[in-house]
């Protein structure tokens, strides 16, 4: 047996352990409002989670984890079609809300678990939540960009191993106090957002919905981490520029840590002038929870321990207990580590999930072999440098272009794109060539829609930081990136919607 929150509250009772705008609660709340969510249910069972950015997520999940169910976080922006499909998916004993809480009408049928952020008075339970380390914790379901949503269970092992991988490779300690705006139906937002500060015994500041002025002013009042993706830190890297009292909640605080997708070189740039300071970048997926980060040490402001200084474009190495290694297209693995020869990431470990949820073909799919020793094909293709750092250059399906006999990123030509006056977002996706196979197409969004840069201008720009077969052979404006919840640009949806050709 083992326990997610293995400090007890005991002397802790009066730490605050939750802020939310509006409402903080202390180790000793938390238990006393957790707890009768934990009687209502049933150990082994699965249970969604209407998971808004409220404290009452926060109750509903460490109380279904007391009870030994398993969460379903639900995502409050889907659409009926994408609930009905996890809820008959998952078929959850219950959901998990505020109540009051409008609930669409995929939920009606469903048995409703009222979670009260006002616990009752007196009690001192601790925050015990020892169960199986096998016993599911998470059902959380992919983004299905391939088809619908697939639900990866996630063992209490897994979330246990990686917070502490995590904790080892930051130094993160009670001492931490963690301020972030993301999601809490997601793993980043959730499990490392909410989970990780409370494994540890410190506090997070959840700012309710992200603005760099809230960011700012939670680190300045004593935040020592921030958690952010990649739209989140554009946005504090030009509110930096401008506003000084930022800047400095930024230099000073210990770690800030960036996730669910690449943090363009640019931006990681203007962080570094604007603050002095430089952004980590951690690497993880749904199925597999945290694989990569540099190590950092507990000075302030944060620096990079024995694996050398962190470098923009890399996830650093592989976090304690996970095994990671690269594969060709053939099979082989690759040995070498020149930082220049492609493969797909392949990993094992405890962190991994267990199963795609009704779906054993997927299952069985989605590893190189079976049993405890099978590798996760992670679908994500990398390099590895000669110190053994990792440098992600795009999903297999997506971003990896095979044109002229040249295994081309798609991040690096997105990355020198940005780099262009002229241009606020970029993405860029293959598409088939009689001549080359695949012929690169750079999608853009102009700083000026006036004046785009012209289809030649950003192909002579980009052979010139890169080489020429990486060039875009196609230009195309749009008004705006499509982008998930998490920031991600949804490349599948870039088809037709072109206002201009270059």
């Amino acid at each position: 047996m083992s326990s997610l929150f293995p400090r007890p509250v005991g002397a802790d009772r009066d730490r605050v352990a939750l802020r939310f705008p509006g409402r903080s609660l202390t180790y000793g709340q938390l238990a006393a409002a957790a707890h009768p969510v934990a009687e209502r249910l049933e150990k082994g069972a699965r249970v969604a989670v209407w998971a808004t950015p409220t404290p009452q997520t926060a109750i509903a999940v460490v109380g279904a984890l007391l009870a030994g169910a398993a969460v379903v976080p639900l995502n409050p922006k889907s659409g009926e079609r994408e609930l009905a499909h996890v809820i008959e998916d998952s078929a959850p004993a219950a959901v998990l809300a505020a109540p009051g809480e409008a609930l669409p009408d995929a939920l009606g049928a469903l048995p409703r678990v009222g979670v009260t952020a006002e616990p009752p008075g007196g009690g001192a339970q601790d925050l015990d939540t020892a169960h199986e380390p096998a016993l599911p914790a998470f059902v959380v379901y992919t983004s299905g960009t391939t088809g619908p949503p697939k639900g990866a269970v996630l063992p209490r092992r897994a979330v246990a191993a990686t917070l502490d991988a995590l904790a080892d490779a930051w130094a993160w300690t009670a001492d931490d106090v963690l301020v972030h705006g993301l999601p809490l139906f997601h793993v980043h937002g959730l499990i490392l957002g909410v989970l990780g500060p409370l494994r540890r015994g410190g506090e997070l500041r959840h700012l309710g919905s992200f603005t760099p002025r809230a960011a700012g002013r939670e680190l300045a009042s004593g935040g020592t981490m921030l958690f952010g993706v990649p739209t989140m830190y554009h946005r504090l890297a030009q509110a930096a520029e401008e506003d000084g009292e930022l800047a400095t909640a930024l230099a000073d605080a210990r770690l800030l840590v960036s996730g669910s997708a690449a943090l363009p070189l640019h931006d990681h740039e203007r962080m570094a002038a604007a603050t002095g300071r430089r952004v980590v970048e951690r690497y993880g997926m749904t199925e597999t929870l945290m694989l990569c980060s540099p190590r950092v040490a507990p000075q302030t402001p944060a620096s990079v321990r024995a694996d050398g200084p962190a470098r923009p474009g890399t996830v650093g190495l592989p976090l304690p207990g996970v095994e990671l290694r690269l594969v060709a297209d053939d099979g082989t693995e690759i040995s070498v580590y020149d930082g220049e020869t492609i493969g797909e990431i392949q990993v094992r470990g405890d962190n991994l999930f267990t199963e795609y949820l009704n779906r054993p073909d997927a299952t069985f799919a989605a590893f190189d072999g079976t049993g405890p020793r099978a590798w996760f094909r992670t679908g994500d293709m990398a390099v590895r440098d000669p110190d053994g750092c990792v440098r992600i250059v795009g999903r297999k399906a997506t971003d990896l272009i095979k044109s002229g006999g040249y295994k081309i990123g798609a991040g690096e030509i997105e990355n020198a794109l940005l780099d262009h006056p002229g241009v606020r977002e970029a993405a860029v996706t293959g598409e088939p060539d009689a001549d080359l196979g695949e012929r690169v197409v750079a999608w853009i969004v102009p700083a000026d829609p006036r004046t785009p840069p012209s289809a030649e201008e950003l192909a002579e720009h980009v052979a010139g930081q890169l080489a020429p077969h990486k060039r875009p052979r196609a230009v195309r404006c749009l008004d705006a990136l499509p982008r998930n919840d998490m920031g991600k640009v949804i490349k599948s949806a870039l088809g037709g919607r072109a206002t201009r050709h270059g």
